[in-house]
């Protein structure tokens, strides 16, 4: 009979997520993510598999809390109102550091080889996961005329995807709330119209 595990998995793939987040996925060791999650690596690999199939976990675990947070900015209010809110939230992430560590996303796909076609398709999943919430969020806004008659519902949310990962590229290199408000601000008025 096998022994139950004695540790919260959610809470050690928490851990080796940030651990990869960090130092990015080649820089991080075996050893990096034994210290990480508290595991020995007979325990790690048994829980999570190798290291790629614990950085697979994380780009899951990223992406489920990412679609989380998105879907109850935007629930019940206007457009405007809860991009302003997702916006706030990853300024103040910026801001707050310590390390400044950019999207988790756009880290994996920048460093990921394009080889490793199911870390990659995981990553582009992800991305289109939050397209397709911006976009229905901006489908529902437009029938509720916060969006002009001419706006492009798909076109804006791509623009979304791409404007969020921006913006936390340049928090990476400079964390200056001003600069970063005012690029939240040109995002909301593209938005607009």
């Amino acid at each position: 009979m096998a022994r139950p595990r004695e540790f919260d998995a959610d809470a050690a793939l928490d851990r080796a997520m940030n651990a990869f987040w960090a130092k990015g996925y080649e820089a991080t060791s075996l050893d990096d993510l034994c210290e990480a999650t508290g595991l020995s690596r007979s325990s790690l690999y048994a829980a999570f598999g190798d290291k790629r199939d614990l950085l697979l976990q994380s780009i899951d675990l990223y992406s489920d809390r990412g679609v989380a947070r998105f879907l109850a900015a935007l629930a019940n209010r206007p457009i405007r109102a809860g991009l302003r809110r997702i916006l706030d939230g990853f300024i103040d992430q910026i801001v707050a550091g310590p390390g400044r560590k950019g999207c988790f996303l756009g880290n994996c796909a920048a460093e990921l080889e394009r080889g490793d076609r199911e870390a990659i398709a995981r990553v582009r999943r992800s991305l289109a996961r939050n397209e397709t919430i911006f976009r229905e969020a901006l489908i529902e806004a437009k029938r509720r005329g916060e969006l002009a008659p001419s706006a492009d519902p798909a076109a804006l949310a791509r623009f979304l995807v791409s404007a969020l990962q921006g913006l936390r590229l340049v928090g990476k290199a400079n964390p200056d709330r001003a600069v970063l408000d005012d690029i939240a601000a040109g995002i909301l008025r593209a938005i607009a119209g």
